[in-house]
């Protein structure tokens, strides 16, 4: 008889705040441009291999909406990072806006998604989808809006680990200590699963 599966949500939701955190302090002007490779180093190793790894065991668990979640946004990371460290010369800043852009239409529709999910997730993906579209058109000419989409950045860095933190703090104590919101527990389509 196989054991209970632990929860993946929490390490890839860390993986994926912490390195947005740390991101957003660049884009929001609280740190320079040079600082982008200790960022780099943070998305292969946290923010792109935790939320793989999650993404594998959400697999395991038959979360869907876990593993394209997780897979994804690690990918968006190893992406972000390769570019960065070995091909951003000579590519126009406009078309770094569409590749933010796209995030940002992948995110909305996964915030639809969240409906059938927690408050607290689904605050998770709108502030992500506010972020990658102020980030770009902040790369399509409009500077201060990417400084904008830094600051919330930095929100959905904040809303990130508090849904992590939740749900191990919550697990751990059998009970809701730290409040998610309503949950539907009829889908079956949420990688947060705790009340």
């Amino acid at each position: 008889m196989e054991g209970k599966l632990a929860n993946p949500a929490p390490l890839g939701l860390a993986g994926f705040a912490f390195t947005t955190w740390m991101l957003s302090m660049v884009n929001a002007g609280w740190y320079p441009a040079g600082s982008v490779g200790l960022v780099l180093a943070l998305a292969m190793a946290y923010g792109g291999t935790a939320q793989l790894v999650a993404g594998v065991l959400e697999y395991k668990k038959g979360n869907t909406f876990g593993t394209v979640a997780f897979f994804s946004y690690g990918a968006f990371w190893w992406s972000f990072a390769l570019y960065a460290h070995f091909f951003a010369a000579g590519v126009p800043q406009a078309f770094v806006g569409w590749y933010l852009f796209v995030w940002g239409v992948f995110t909305f529709y996964m915030w639809i998604a969240t409906f059938r999910a927690n408050m607290a997730l689904q605050l998770v993906f709108l502030a992500l989808w506010v972020t990658f579209v102020l980030l770009a058109i902040g790369n399509w000419g409009m500077a201060s809006m990417g400084t904008l989409g830094g600051y919330v950045g930095m929100v959905t860095a904040i809303l990130a680990f508090y849904l992590s933190a939740a749900e191990v703090i919550n697990e751990a104590f059998g009970r809701s200590v730290l409040p998610i919101g309503p949950f539907n527990r009829t889908a079956a389509s949420s990688p947060s699963q705790s009340a």
